[in-house]
């Protein structure tokens, strides 16, 4: 599991990837989430303002008569020209984005009432000092994050322990040992190791090791021309960080830490590269490692970072390594000293005092995505102890929020979804039989966990206090980090889950073949009970298809039934999946959301297709779910345009110029006007529903319209 703890302390580590405590080391992601809020910096930190605790706030919502907000739409758009703002026009021009967030959708709304929920529950552990057990530490935990007098008193105390470790190293080599113990302490690996299921053998644990050592959204922002006033504002931020900790010469540390992280960034491989599963599995004894990474020394690093004597490791960005020992071996030790020097402060600002959380939020949220205000204590508190001790509170979640007929209710839907998956392989006139034997295996033998994990994580070795919020999240880090490397040689835990019930979002697990629902999506607008089933198979059935959609994306087609990274396919069938693929591709990087900065369709690939995928699975099973029958007419709509309409609600969202920006660079889902536009105007069915004709701004000629699923 990614455990994400020092340089995000204060936010929910909630997706998986390969590696432990560090959250800086670039590597391919095995699980593909529904929503960038598990790939930015968490779900809970963008929980946005309104949520009160109250009893009314923490009510699961509802969507008009029959499941859609109609006060939404804008009927004055023609479907064909703008199908986002028909469906949510009125919406979009009625809502402003809180000043405490850098987005606001039908996602938020969810997180808001996810945050009300558990701030309940966790305000509730911490006022019963009596309590024992998870209650007890997840009590603690809100109540040291929430003693603002004792954080203020002790101001930059927490950090002089680790910055006093790095002011003494004298040699690269010590200085590589120190890197080492990065899973463990706040410090920083420019080249580092963790653990992850085994791509090619997912039965077992292997040492993945990976590049990072950047602090920038992406490489981009330290190489492209129209990032340079955030690059320049970051070098102005490193100073301040570092004076604020009393480092030596802080302004030409500043520019040398900065120009050596804009070497890394060159060195780097682009977000879409690393997408690539079969170019990140690159297997290598030590000695090859060593011999990847001259001048880095590997013996150095693993003899501090408590991993057991091992002697295979997957190397990921692998023509990287070099690159980076070169940059490592030229870069000069005092350059490196005030780079750890700054990681770890702004690594730990959210734990630090106030000065140095207005410092971390002036740069980071404000300047970079854009957000005006600061979150108030209480929802980064919750943010915190929900990224600690995220299934203690998610347990409480689920007895008091998800009734087992809601789990039910779902599997019903999977089944349902799952079953037009199967007609459409069969149906599908480029693939040939052999390829489709195998994805059909596969579908077959897809895992489905709804709602919460059936094995709830054990607590009970992790130490909390309720008078050290810093010291807590150092505690979180190393039991975490420890509990991977006591399991690397023993079976993968298959129960495991990467989310907490509490998170609305979902993913979908190649490693595992699974697709994963928390609790806290499986409410309106994506399901509801009485909700028209149109309406539900537009949105929770959309997300359903979507995340089974992954595991036949450009990346999770990779992967058999078992989880495991083989090409199971035709050459022939490749081919075709590629060019559909590749069409795809071009098709999204062609929307240019700002001027002058369009979609890159390579790095959201694999949610572009899920969309496709999963919005045609879920018109199939509810026609499916019709048995025959004529839909009805609901407010003048059939039930075809109700399911368009059903997906079309889910993406409502706005988003801070500044906050887009960073998506169109770094994050690997489309925004969501797009995921609406982009995806229907490749459907048949919508053609045929809304009666879109050639000259409509959406229409796209049967010949150019990509069909994979």
């Amino acid at each position: 599991m990614k455990r994400v703890w020092f340089a995000a302390a204060a936010v929910a580590a909630l997706s998986l990837s390969a590696f432990g405590a560090q959250a800086q080391v670039q590597a391919h992601d095995d699980h593909q989430c529904l929503d960038d809020a598990c790939t930015t910096q968490a779900l809970f930190a963008s929980a946005s303002a309104g949520a009160a605790g109250d009893l009314t706030s923490l009510e699961s919502p509802r969507y008009g008569a029959w499941g859609f907000d109609t006060s939404g739409m804008d009927t004055s758009v023609k479907p064909g020209e703008d199908f986002y703002k028909f469906a949510n026009g009125a919406w979009d021009a009625r809502t402003e984005i809180p000043s405490d967030r850098t987005r606001y959708g039908n996602f938020d709304k969810l997180s808001e009432l996810s945050e009300a929920r558990t701030k309940a529950i966790i305000e509730a552990a911490a006022a019963n000092t009596a309590a024992t057990g998870d209650t007890a530490k997840v009590g603690a935990a809100y109540r040291a994050f929430m003693n603002e007098a004792q954080i203020e008193a002790l101001d930059a105390k927490p950090l002089a322990p680790w910055l006093a470790q790095i002011k003494a190293v004298k040699t690269k080599a010590d200085f590589t040992a120190l890197m080492g113990k990065s899973s463990t302490t706040p410090f920083t690996s420019l080249i580092g190791a963790g653990i992850q299921t085994d791509a090619k053998n997912p039965k077992a644990y292997a040492v993945y090791v990976g590049t990072g050592g950047t602090s920038l959204p992406d490489r981009d922002y330290y190489l492209d021309p129209k990032f340079a006033d955030k690059k320049a504002a970051y070098l102005a931020y490193v100073e301040k960080m570092l004076t604020m900790v009393g480092w030596q010469k802080p302004a030409e540390s500043a520019k040398a830490v900065v120009d050596f992280e804009t070497l890394l960034a060159e060195a780097t491989w682009t977000r879409a590269e690393r997408r690539d599963r079969d170019k990140t599995y690159n297997p290598a004894t030590l000695a090859e490692l060593q011999a990847l990474t001259p001048g880095y020394d590997w013996n150095r690093y693993l003899a501090t970072s408590e991993l057991p004597k091992v002697d295979r490791f997957i190397v990921t960005t692998n023509t990287s390594f070099p690159k980076y020992a070169k940059i490592y071996s030229e870069t000069p030790l005092e350059t490196l000293k005030a780079w750890q020097a700054f990681k770890v402060t702004d690594g730990s600002a959210s734990l630090l005092s106030k000065r140095f959380v207005d410092a971390n939020f002036e740069f980071r949220a404000k300047t970079l995505s854009g957000q005006p205000e600061q979150r108030p204590r209480w929802k980064r508190g919750v943010s915190a102890v929900n990224g600690m001790l995220g299934e203690a509170v998610g347990k409480d979640y689920v007895a008091a929020y998800f009734p087992p007929e809601s789990k039910a209710k779902m599997l019903d839907l999977v089944a349902n979804i799952r079953a037009s998956m199967k007609v459409r392989i069969d149906n599908l006139d480029w693939m040939s039989a052999p390829t489709k034997v195998m994805a059909q295996d596969k579908l077959a033998k897809f895992t489905v966990k709804i709602g919460y994990p059936d094995v709830w994580e054990d607590y009970s070795k992790l130490e909390i206090k309720d008078d050290d919020a810093f010291g807590n999240a150092q505690r979180v880090g190393v039991w975490a980090w420890r509990k991977d490397v006591e399991r690397l040689f023993k079976p993968v835990d298959k129960t495991e889950w990467g989310m907490t019930p509490q998170t609305v979002n979902a993913y979908y697990n190649s490693v595992n073949n699974e697709i994963v629902f928390p609790a806290a999506i499986l409410q309106a607008p994506f399901f509801h009970p009485d909700a028209d089933p149109a309406i539900n198979y537009g949105g929770i059935g959309g997300v359903i298809g979507h995340e089974i959609g992954h595991g036949f994306d450009d990346q999770g087609r990779k992967s058999d039934g078992d989880g495991v990274l083989r090409d199971w396919w035709t050459a022939e069938d490749a081919a075709k999946f590629k060019a559909q693929a590749d069409r795809l591709g071009a098709q999204y990087g062609a929307f240019e959301p700002l001027p002058g900065m369009k979609l890159n369709g390579a790095l959201t690939m694999g949610e572009n297709i899920g969309d496709m995928g999963g919005l045609a699975f879920g018109l199939d099973a509810y026609h499916a779910s019709l048995k025959g029958q004529p839909a009805p007419i609901l407010d003048g709509f059939t039930g075809d345009q109700r399911v368009y309409l059903g997906w079309a609600q889910v993406w409502r969202g706005k988003q801070r110029d500044e906050a887009l920006k960073q998506q169109i660079i770094a994050g690997p889902h489309s925004p969501g006007y797009y995921r609406v536009n982009g995806t229907i105007r490749n459907m048949v069915g919508w053609y045929k529903a809304y009666d879109i004709k050639p000259g409509d701004k959406l229409y796209v000629a049967p010949e150019e319209r990509v069909k994979i699923w």
